[in-house]
């Protein structure tokens, strides 16, 4: 193997593989490497000049520096052209790629049974069960028992023929211009609370009475707030009219009840008011 003036050794005889220094006077007995053993005149004629002189790359034209050329990657010593030698590298690169890839994929398949252990989900379908009993847990609405006991008591609303002919009969100065409803169908309201107010709705005065008596059909003899009942500790009600403007009886009788004086009423009870409105109290 010879030698370059640099000392690097070099497997060329023209210029050294390392540094691509001329080999000096060795290179005219190096030009047979351009061909065959038989053709050594040609070399010297290419390199006839020395140093200055430098071959080129038989590929891209390049001047030579070294034992690759530095366009294309043309390789001196084994005449093999640089697209050839950077594809075989290529392919040499994906095989060892591949290789790896696959020694991996042998080594990683072994644990992919342990994948097989997240079979966990048996865990979450014993869970699911034990939430279910959770919807018994609404057996709460036993509260709505407390309605039951508010509604024990209720008040029964009706257009009452006889007591609207009473009140005709009594004259007035709107009697005549007062008719009684063709139609007013029976209507029920649960007693409950401390005070249950009786009367007609007013948006104006911010007044929702719990019983409304604001119809169809309306009753013009009703003011808006007409009576109010008041729970007793008993159990049982009183009746107050706070001053409404044609009055409240109870029972049939013609006296009307003083304003503002509670007045004890019970089961069956009749709550007289307005045109032809009659309230019955009714203890389930």
């Amino acid at each position: 193997m010879a030698i370059c003036p640099s000392g690097h050794e070099s497997e060329a005889t023209d210029y050294c593989d390392i540094c691509g220094t001329a080999m000096g006077g060795a290179a005219p007995a190096a030009a047979p490497v351009v061909s065959a053993p038989s053709a050594p005149p040609a070399a010297p004629a290419a390199t006839s000049g020395g140093e200055g002189e430098r071959t080129v790359c038989p590929d891209c034209d390049a001047p030579r520096t070294g034992r690759f050329c530095e366009d294309c990657g043309y390789d001196y010593a084994s005449e093999m052209s640089g697209a050839v030698r950077m594809a075989e590298q290529a392919q040499s690169v994906q095989a060892l790629l591949e290789g790896r890839a696959a020694g991996q994929s042998a080594r990683l398949s072994p644990p992919q049974p342990t994948a097989t252990f997240t079979a966990t989900p048996p865990l979450s379908a014993p869970t699911a069960p034990p939430v279910q009993p959770v919807p018994p847990m609404p057996q709460v609405p036993p509260a709505p028992v407390a309605e039951p006991q508010a509604g024990l008591w209720e008040a029964v609303v009706t257009a009452d023929r006889g007591y609207y002919n009473t009140v005709i009969g009594q004259g007035g100065p709107d009697a005549a211009s007062v008719p009684f409803p063709p139609y007013c169908p029976e209507r029920r309201f649960p007693l409950s609370g401390q005070q249950v107010m009786i009367g007609r709705r007013s948006r104006s005065r911010n007044l929702s009475p719990e019983i409304d008596l604001t119809g169809p059909p309306q009753d013009p003899g009703v003011s808006h707030l007409h009576a109010v009942l008041l729970a007793q500790p008993d159990g049982s009600w009183m009746l107050v009219d706070p001053g409404s403007a044609n009055g409240t009886t109870v029972n049939g009788s013609r006296e009307a009840l003083p304003p503002n004086v509670p007045v004890p009423i019970g089961d069956g009870d009749r709550i007289q008011l307005g045109a032809w409105t009659v309230i019955t109290l009714r203890k389930g």
